[in-house]
């Protein structure tokens, strides 16, 4: 009698790579063999890696699946984390606070004199561009701050603030396996001084309106750190999402002269070349976590309650089952608005109308003003950044 021996595949560490230049060779490996499988995360924790389209978005849609379980004690981790608990499930607790309706209309692209205003925003900081000369960083110069004052201009509160709440994100978005003793200090500043805006008569926009909420005893719920948090979480969520995408989109395209080329020639097709690059988007540098809340069968997989299921973004976005020839960029593919990039289901993205919208803006100004924009070093000489949930590089450089 012969006894077979069942092969355990070893437990991979993920993320994978921090290089945004390429997608892993691990992804397309797993999503052909094991489209479901076990790795083991940066707080040392396992977790279900899930890398197809199908299977993504089973996850993503799913009501047994939660995000905000993933901050309950005792659960598996991704990494330690460098908020509050109860802020992981922002948007949730918007809506339990009966904001989510001012939050939307702040979010909104289409709100009166919001694109005017980025635009002229996008113009000023390639004027200080041409002023210093090539070469630049193009994050540091131009990505960052644009993001940083839109939402500052969203928000209502002056744009000079946004250098004290930056500084906080390169802390308060790191991926470590332990608490990070800064992220503290950042978040309960950033907090203070967001209270503070909220008795400044000059501060307008949303937080001017959820401040004037303080004198409506339908809303007597409300403590000034919940409306501050609001105000800090949607500055740093939005402006690392936004610049993150925006600085990424650059990298593929300067990469791609020809696709360059393409957008500043053909204007027209702006708003498709977007969505394709949301698609081709490799700033979401982890995966979207999520708790199993009871027994789920996923593919093959049998996933027990209280597990951690990690959603691969880039696994699904680059599906060919989903996405013919997913390497292609392709402005005319019929479905690229279908990728996962703004996440789905009950926490899909609240800003996606914005997110898009914010990128067109900046690259019509920059294909416009820089129309010879390309990198000043060899693609192989960007410094990544590491332990991070964004996947950037640490500067841009440019010429032109």
């Amino acid at each position: 009698m012969t006894t077979s021996t069942v092969q355990i595949p070893p437990l991979l560490d993920f993320p994978f790579s921090w290089d945004g230049s390429r997608v892993p060779d691990e992804v397309a490996a797993l999503r052909e063999a094991a489209p479901v499988t076990r790795v083991r995360t940066i707080a040392g924790d396992e977790a279900w890696l899930v890398s197809s389209y199908r299977l993504c978005r089973q996850v993503l849609t799913d009501g047994r699946f939660s995000l905000k379980d993933t901050s309950a004690p005792g659960m598996p981790r991704q990494y330690a984390l460098t908020i509050p608990p109860e802020v992981v499930n922002n948007m949730g607790n918007i809506t339990g606070a009966g904001l989510r309706r001012a939050v939307m209309r702040a979010l909104n692209p289409k709100a009166e004199g919001l694109e005017e205003w980025i635009r002229g925003e996008a113009h000023r900081l390639v004027d200080l561009l041409v002023a210093e000369g090539p070469t630049a960083d193009l994050r540091g110069a131009f990505a960052d701050p644009y993001s940083a004052g839109m939402h500052c201009h969203i928000l209502g509160i002056p744009t000079s603030e946004a250098p004290a709440f930056l500084r906080s994100l390169d802390i308060a978005f790191m991926n470590s396996p332990c608490p990070i003793t800064g992220a503290k200090i950042n978040w309960d500043r950033d907090i203070a001084r967001m209270t503070g805006l909220l008795d400044d008569p000059a501060t307008g926009g949303l937080m001017g309106e959820l401040a004037a909420l303080r004198d409506d005893p339908d809303y007597a719920h409300l403590t000034d750190e919940m409306l501050a948090t609001v105000g800090v979480t949607l500055f740093g969520a939005g402006v690392i999402s936004t610049s993150g995408f925006l600085t990424m989109a650059l990298v593929h395209l300067l990469t791609h002269p020809e696709l360059w080329a393409m957008v500043r020639e053909k204007p027209e097709v702006m708003g498709a070349a977007v969505e394709e690059l949301l698609r081709v988007n490799l700033s979401i540098g982890d995966a979207l976590p999520r708790i199993a809340l009871e027994d789920v069968t996923l593919g093959d997989v049998r996933v027990r309650a209280g597990e951690l299921v990690l959603v691969l973004v880039e696994g699904a976005n680059f599906d060919e089952e989903r996405f013919p020839d997913p390497h292609r960029f392709d402005i005319e593919r019929p479905n690229s608005a279908d990728h996962l990039s703004f996440g789905g289901g009950s926490h899909y993205c609240p800003a996606t109308g914005l997110g898009r919208r914010h990128a067109e803006v900046a690259l019509e100004v920059l294909t416009e003003r820089l129309p010879q924009l390309e990198l000043a070093v060899p693609v192989e000489q960007l410094v990544w950044r590491t332990g991070f949930m964004k996947r950037i590089p640490e500067r841009l450089p440019v010429t032109w």
